[in-house]
């Protein structure tokens, strides 16, 4: 038995359940969460089966906690904080929100559609708080834009969810599209040119002149 699982043993119930999320975390982060079964999640925390049940109502609630732990690390794992708004240019702030939520997306996606067939778990997910400090990243960027719009740095036409949705929808259909793309093994790369002409037509558009 391993130092930090004699140690999590040891430690009381609070600790054992932490030790179950982080161990259920852990497989969702190598292998997926699709198919893993309590057995799974309890041989590799070195306790019985019956022992999940006295931490967690069941399975699914096991596994909603460690997804939010994923989706926390994820996060905290994105370098330094997003950009405040009135700082640096827009364009570059763009871009680096941009990366950000590809890298995010890159990160837990593939935990979630492991368990789009289990509608329970996503259930008790959605129940928690958000894991990211910031909240979604669709809600973080659009407030940077609207704290731009006061600013006068972006047009006060502009519609900063609808901004922020684009966003968002690049980043699944990149990701998704990695994910189910036969023999994909990779992580999702874009090239500097691909992510300038991004940002270039979310800040101008397609409309000709100043139509």
């Amino acid at each position: 038995m391993s130092p930090r699982r004699a140690a999590a043993l040891r430690g009381g119930d609070r600790n054992l359940r932490e030790h179950l999320i982080a161990t259920a975390e852990r497989l969702i982060a190598g292998q997926g969460a699709g198919g893993l079964t309590v057995r799974a999640i309890a041989r590799e925390a070195g306790v019985a089966d019956g022992v999940l049940y006295n931490h967690f109502a069941d399975k699914e609630e096991l596994l909603a906690y460690a997804l939010h732990a994923r989706v926390r690390a994820a996060g905290e794992a994105v370098d330094g904080p997003p950009p405040a708004a009135g700082g640096g240019p827009v364009a570059a702030n763009l871009r680096t929100y941009l990366t950000r939520a590809l890298a995010l997306h890159a990160a837990i996606l593939p935990a979630f559609t492991g368990l789009l067939h289990q509608p329970a778990v996503l259930a008790h997910f959605a129940r928690l708080p958000s894991p990211i400090s910031g909240g979604t990243v669709r809600a973080e960027l659009a407030g940077y834009l609207r704290a731009e719009q006061r600013l006068g740095r972006v047009a006060p036409h502009a519609r900063p969810d609808a901004v922020a949705a684009l966003v968002v929808g690049v980043c699944h259909d990149l990701v998704l599209g990695h994910l189910l793309a036969p023999g994909a093994v990779a992580p999702v790369e874009l090239s500097d040119a691909f992510i300038d002409d991004l940002v270039a037509t979310l800040l101008h558009g397609v409309a000709p002149g100043d139509d």
